[in-house]
């Protein structure tokens, strides 16, 4: 951790999440495509997703594909699950060499069959790796996520494996997407949009948020080890007062 000194190695995130906001507004401002845009904040992914490693990080959660964005154009869409594909190809080498390993949430099953199979055959070799957990939010949706949960939950009920009163948040919990994950500590959104746009709605309850006006293709390592010290200039109470925390 030499090259961030100034970071306190005992107060690292566990999991950091990040809306990546502003390829296509990126690219407009440089009078190109929406994909021109896209592809530059690949290489901002590669960079976080490096500096995450380094710093100890256990959980990185991108959001990369929304359940939302399939009502974007067929051709930004078309372009986007090339963009993976070409990604997860590329980086597998990458990623096996740093020890990290791909986890991937969302309604997977709307994913292109070829894209499928490249995110199964990425997850499997990366499967014995015990580094940083790449976590791909792809085709997710916070509210579907929160239904599909209480729709499993509900039929376990139905077949009398579980009674309604021993619901708790741990037993909804396990029936996200998440389930095993840490809930994330640090949630950035770049871009300069102040929203959640329905991005792990349940798990963020506790959750530092952090809204960065830099647009994601210029969100690189600077950016992000500034929001990591920014992260750790703050007081997380869980609903206590400060006092509480520094008698407790």
């Amino acid at each position: 951790m030499a090259q961030h000194k100034e970071i306190d190695p005992a107060r690292i995130p566990r999991h950091v999440a990040i809306v990546m906001d502003g390829n296509g507004r990126w690219a407009e401002c440089r009078h190109q495509p929406r994909l021109f845009g896209h592809r530059a904040g690949v290489e901002s992914v590669q960079e976080v997703v490096t500096v995450a490693a380094d710093l100890g990080i256990q959980v990185l959660t991108l959001y990369a594909f929304s359940s939302e964005n399939w009502k974007r154009p067929q051709a930004e869409v078309g372009g986007l699950m090339s963009l993976l594909k070409t990604f997860l190809v590329r980086e597998l080498d990458r990623m096996l060499q740093n020890n990290v390993r791909l986890s991937c949430i969302g309604d997977l099953l709307r994913l292109p069959a070829d894209v499928q199979e490249t995110l199964e055959q990425s997850i499997k070799a990366t499967a014995a790796n015990n580094g940083l957990i790449l976590n791909l939010a792809l085709s997710y949706g916070g509210r579907a996520e929160i239904t599909q949960a209480v729709q499993r939950i509900g039929r376990l009920c139905q077949a009398g494996e579980l009674r309604p009163d021993d619901i708790d948040e741990e037993v909804i919990a396990d029936h996200l997407y998440s389930a095993g994950l840490p809930d994330p500590d640090l949630l950035i959104r770049t871009g300069g949009e102040a929203r959640l746009s329905n991005f792990l709605l349940w798990q963020s309850s506790y959750a530092e948020i952090l809204f960065s006006k830099v647009m994601w293709p210029d969100f690189r390592r600077e950016a992000f080890v500034d929001a990591i010290l920014d992260f750790q200039r703050r007081e997380r109470r869980f609903g206590k007062t400060g006092a509480q925390l520094r008698t407790g």
